[in-house]
């Protein structure tokens, strides 16, 4: 039964030679390690494709056997993500979280209402939308942080494990970029709910 087994465990057995160990770390991390690479392409198809090339190096990588265990396989592959992100925005000569609101895919538009009048709709929408064009406004590094922890769920080890900077400083980007967005919103009288981050 290899969903007993954790991570480490399934990574030697498809060094071994059993695929079904392979299919079933994607499984496990497939969500997180697109839905990041999502937020920083805002491009489903281009996503798509970074994905498919994140999971194929790792595939070279174990059969090579220059993975080594320093820490979690989800680490291992969020660093190889953000890695093969940063070789795209490098070869098409573009920063990434540079583009404009209009091209933009975050967490915020896949927000579902439920039960809500059509008031309360407008309401929230408006409160997102002026969240949207704040988060924009902050600088790339904070507004990355702010996006992985608010998109893509992940841990501030993770985040910085995936943007190869301490977890002091993971934490230090987050904190001013809440600082900032508090700011932003004190200067145009909005109610934010950041807490939660």
């Amino acid at each position: 039964m290899l969903e007993i087994l954790n991570d480490k465990e399934l990574v030697e057995s498809y060094r071994n030679g059993n695929v079904a160990s392979f299919e079933l770390l994607l499984e496990r991390h497939q969500n997180k390690v697109f839905s990041y690479i999502l937020m920083l392409v805002k491009d489903r198809q281009l996503a798509d494709d970074i994905f498919q090339d994140t999971f194929l190096k790792i595939i070279r990588t174990i059969k090579a056997g220059a993975y080594k265990e320093e820490g979690k396989f989800i680490q291992f592959a969020m660093r190889i993500a953000h890695n093969l992100v940063i070789d795209h925005f490098r070869k098409s000569n573009r920063l990434p979280m540079a583009d404009s609101v209009n091209n933009e895919y975050s967490i915020i538009d896949n927000l579902k209402y439920t039960d809500r009048s059509v008031e309360d709709e407008m309401i929230e929408e408006q409160v997102y939308g002026d969240l949207r064009k704040m988060i924009e406004l902050l600088p790339d590094e904070q507004k990355e942080v702010l996006n992985m922890r608010m998109y893509a769920d992940m841990s501030f080890k993770e985040i910085a494990d995936a943007t190869n900077v301490s977890i002091n400083t993971a934490l230090g980007r987050m904190r001013y970029a809440l600082i900032n967005l508090r700011k932003m919103a004190k200067d145009y009288n909005l109610t934010l709910a950041l807490n939660n981050f």
